[in-house]
């Protein structure tokens, strides 16, 4: 999880690029990179970011699951095996 943000100038990151890198994996920190006052782009450790995807996906799946149960789109479990067990039989 990422410790705590920092919000440097574009012209920090020009100077101490490999520093900032160095920092940000070996810390898993988030950057905020600002240009002209106003932030631009964030760097962030590599497994920060796919940690934080991993985290997105499943909130989407989630919020989806809700969806379909609250619209009544759902099949009983006994249902749902006996469909993926004719796709099986289908497929062989």
């Amino acid at each position: 999880m990422v410790s705590y943000k920092e919000i440097k100038p574009i012209s920090y990151l020009k100077v101490h690029a490999s520093k900032i890198i160095r920092d940000v994996c070996d810390n898993q920190k988030t950057l905020i990179i600002t240009q002209n006052g106003e932030a631009k782009v964030v760097v962030q450790d590599i497994k920060v970011y796919e940690d934080t995807q991993e985290s997105l996906a499943m909130l989407k799946i989630l919020a989806l699951s809700k969806k379909n149960l609250n619209e009544g789109n759902v099949k009983s479990l006994e249902n749902a095996f006996e469909d993926i067990r004719k796709r099986v039989t289908e497929e062989k």
